[in-house]
């Protein structure tokens, strides 16, 4: 199983040598071979998470909209197949990182590379548990695959309370801090600041899990967070929205991201561009995502009302991230569609001269279609990569933890568990560091409070795979806040936009017309409870998703109603 994932290199960070005649026990004889060994933990395994990474964390938030999708109206169960994919696909990134952790100690590489990969396979094991526990609550530990078959535990493992899975996940990352270098012996690989700010953001998830924030927990995050921040000889891109381009994919910016690759080798690469962009972008015919679309809600988070302002509202609005975030008429790009001049919204949904295949309708519910994930065609990828894309396959990685996180993280850990308002020196350069990034004409602010924390990370942070986890780890200590905020959002569609666009495009005038484009109001706000379970021992609810069925046929234990049981992780498991 542990090559069954194999992989064709797409840069150096990705080689690994021909898979011929090779098995663990003539395998891991070099540091090269270590690091080939590793890398597929960085793509295979996680590939059928990426639908659920957007429709959990974003459309369950209210940050897209996906036309009738269970997670639009807090109606998914435990068959949902994307649910299902999604809990497959964790449990094998932990079960591959297990095999490979344990295939690395018996290696005859050198000492230091040896570290370097076994703490790689420690740091995404503990990434895979982080997305568990906060999707599903209380889990099992699986800590040794093959401790489990032996023991022939695997078809009865109990739930393990979220507090103790949070503190192995905790174990997990100090020791792959223990073996990780400083700095990354390639661009784009996993080092100890990685999983350093990766602790930090569990730390800020856990401080509330016991049903009020731990003051330990916080300073805790707020110290690795700074770490981070002063140590690791990261910084933040210029431009925000260079960050997002295939050309920058190696940027130092991101600590910890998926790295796709482009091959024969299904389950290797992204295809995200698939479900989220509009149809016609590249030339495979694989692409259906312009039904759908960012909110209206995050849209007016932004501060844009469509059907309210002119266009001078988004095409002068001086958060950069809005135009890096979602399409809106009159947004051009110069790194999509460069074979073509750039790529221009309202040109390529109605003019045919410009794209051949424009279907001269506009497609998206909300009016404004996802930038982010979007690699373009295939001479932005050639251009970018100097390799072509394939039908659903491209090298863009998606990147799940990246610098500006750790400066939010810590600006919010220094609130303390009052959430008092700061105006500490740190915190407030660590949020300007943000916020005047993305608006480089703001003067910088002179006290921040949780609420601006809260927004700033929902406008940084879009469409990244993370607001719904947010949403999570504030439900551990505050659930009524999270319910009234999801319930008051405008999480459904605009009617009738495609005229007031096409007119805009063909006469340059933008006119909407409350008879002919409006907000669906009839739509009632989801029950946004029945996504709450009780913990009998904090007195609290909190939100969780149902656990896969399919698991749970296997395994009765895994249950939804089913309560973890508390284990001392430190004395049960090492490593």
């Amino acid at each position: 199983m542990l090559f069954g994932f194999a992989m064709t290199s797409c840069d150096d960070f990705l080689d690994r040598p021909a898979e011929d005649g090779y098995n663990v026990d003539n395998y891991y004889k070099s540091d090269d071979q270590c690091y080939a060994g590793v890398n597929y933990l960085y793509n295979s395994p996680w590939y059928d998470f990426q639908r659920g990474f957007i429709k959990v964390g974003e459309v369950l938030s209210g940050n897209y909209y996906w036309g009738s999708s269970p997670y639009m109206n807090f109606s998914v169960n435990g068959s949902d197949q994307d649910l299902v994919n999604m809990s497959y696909s964790l449990w094998a990134v932990i079960g591959h990182a297990n095999t490979v952790y344990n295939n690395l100690k018996g290696a005859s590489a050198s000492e230091a590379v040896k570290n370097q990969c076994m703490g790689e396979c420690l740091t995404w094991k503990a990434m895979a548990y982080f997305y568990l526990v906060r999707s599903f609550g209380d889990v099992p530990i699986i800590h040794d695959n093959t401790a489990e078959l032996s023991s022939g535990a695997y078809n009865s493992a109990k739930k393990v309370k979220r507090s103790d899975v949070y503190e192995y996940i905790i174990m997990t990352l100090e020791k792959a801090m223990e073996l990780l270098m400083k700095e990354a012996p390639q661009a784009g690989r996993i080092d100890y600041y990685s999983a350093e700010g990766l602790l930090a953001k569990v730390y800020l998830t856990k401080a509330g899990v016991t049903g009020s924030l731990n003051a330990d927990d916080l300073s805790k995050a707020a110290s690795y967070a700074k770490d981070v921040i002063d140590n690791s000889g990261r910084s933040l891109l210029e431009n925000y929205g260079d960050f997002w381009k295939l050309s920058e994919s190696l940027n130092s910016e991101s600590l910890i991201a998926w790295r796709w690759t482009v091959g024969s080798n299904w389950t290797s690469q992204n295809t995200l561009q698939s479900d989220l962009a509009v149809e016609g972008m590249d030339e495979f015919g694989d692409v259906w995502g312009g039904w759908n679309g960012c909110s209206v809600d995050l849209q007016e988070a932004f501060g844009i009302k469509l059907l309210e302002n002119n266009p001078d509202a988004w095409l002068n609005n001086i958060d950069t991230r809005l135009k890096a975030t979602m399409f809106l008429p009159g947004f051009t790009y110069d790194y999509l569609w460069s074979d073509h001049g750039g790529f221009d919204y309202l040109k390529f949904i109605y003019d045919t001269d410009y794209n051949e295949a424009a279907t001269g309708t506009l497609q998206s519910a909300t009016g404004a279609n996802v930038v982010k994930h979007l690699y373009g065609n295939t001479a932005d990828h050639v251009a970018a990569t100097n390799i072509a894309p394939a039908r659903m396959s491209y090298a863009l990685p998606t990147h799940i933890l990246r610098l500006s996180d750790i400066y939010l993280i810590y600006a919010e850990a220094m609130l303390g568990a009052s959430r008092s308002t700061s105006t500490d020196a740190n915190v407030l350069a660590a949020f300007n560091a943000v916020h005047q990034r993305a608006i480089p004409t703001a003067n910088p602010v002179t006290s921040v409070s949780w609420n601006d924390i809260w927004k700033e990370r929902r406008l940084e942070l879009a469409m990244e795979g993370d607001r719904w986890y947010d949403y999570v780890r504030v439900s551990y200590y505050d659930p009524q806040f999270c319910v009234a905020e999801l319930t008051s959002q405008k999480r459904n569609a605009f009617w009738g936009l495609n005229d007031l666009y096409k007119g805009y495009f063909k006469g340059g005038t933008w006119s909407p017309d409350p008879s002919k484009q409006g907000y669906d109001d009839s739509t009632s706000a989801p029950n946004v409870n029945v996504m709450l379970r009780a913990d009998s021992e904090t007195g609290k609810s909190y939100f969780a998703l149902p656990m896969s069925a399919e698991d749970v046929l296997f395994n009765p234990n895994l249950g939804s109603n089913v309560e973890g049981e508390h284990v001392d992780v430190r004395t049960t498991y090492s490593y």
